[in-house]
């Protein structure tokens, strides 16, 4: 299991779960300007993520959930998150 940002990072793009994940497997960062004005969210890398659950406390707008508690109307986001490191 991972952890997913879903819908609410769009347009916000708050990083203070990128300055907690000990893995950094929170994507893009301003260290990526070229990808970070482009996209509108971060997204989690999947194959990095350690499950360890801290980013999801530190998101400002509740953006972060476990993989089996995304909500319903943001499943699509789980797809999303695995696609971007594609």
């Amino acid at each position: 299991m991972t952890y997913v940002i879903c819908e609410p990072c769009v347009d916000v793009k708050d990083t203070a779960c990128v300055d907690v994940c000990p893995v950094d497997c929170i994507h893009p960062t301003n260290d990526f300007p070229e990808l970070f004005d482009v996209e509108k969210m971060l997204y989690i890398d999947p194959e990095e993520c350690i499950d360890c659950g801290v980013c999801e406390p530190e998101c400002p707008v509740e953006a972060i959930f476990a993989e089996d508690d995304v909500p319903d109307e943001w499943e699509q986001y789980t797809k999303m998150n695995a696609d971007f490191f594609q």
